[in-house]
């Protein structure tokens, strides 16, 4: 299909691909649907974007991308504790995994980086909240091990919901 079209018909296709991906996830954020929940935490579907999105981009795309759903997320919820920083370095690391050879692109290997990527995001925010006085360490040893295996658990398992279809997308485009 994506061979018929003209070039600059391509990339608004592209474009418009990439943009209603990204507010999918924007809509998807703050749902609880059946499946979707686990202690009262969700997936984070903006990480879960990044990644995805980093996955084949130079870095500064990778950052980019972070950048922008970072700014999203923030004021989505609250800029304290951001998320800019944390989903600029995870848009850059992925994108740096990948360039290496360090990780393949592959389902299997998608859901483990996920996982563990948004363990490590949720780390700054921990570290956001304790060193701003907001919570004592025993308080935020306990909702970090609940909030953060919450969350890369559920991430990780949807992952492949997000992964699959815009790789094989911009396989095509590619």
């Amino acid at each position: 299909m994506s061979k018929n079209l003209s070039p600059r018909s391509r990339q608004l296709l592209n474009a418009l691909i990439i943009c209603g991906s990204a507010l999918l996830c924007i809509l998807l954020s703050p749902a609880r649907l059946p499946g979707m929940e686990l202690l009262g935490i969700g997936p984070n579907w903006l990480l879960i974007w990044v990644i995805v999105w980093s996955l084949k981009r130079k870095a500064l795309k990778a950052m980019l991308g972070g950048l922008v759903l970072g700014l999203i997320q923030d004021g989505m919820t609250s800029s304290h504790p951001s998320h800019v920083l944390i989903y600029v370095f995870i848009g850059w690391l992925t994108s740096q995994l990948y360039q290496h050879r360090y990780i393949k692109e592959d389902p299997i290997t998608v859901v483990l980086i996920v996982f563990f990527l948004v363990l490590l995001g949720d780390l700054p925010i921990a570290a956001q909240y304790f060193f701003s006085g907001m919570s004592s360490l025993e308080t935020l040893s306990q909702n970090y091990q609940k909030i953060a295996l919450s969350s890369a658990v559920l991430s990780s398992l949807w992952a492949p919901v997000l992964y699959y279809p815009l790789s094989r997308w911009w396989e095509k485009m590619d």
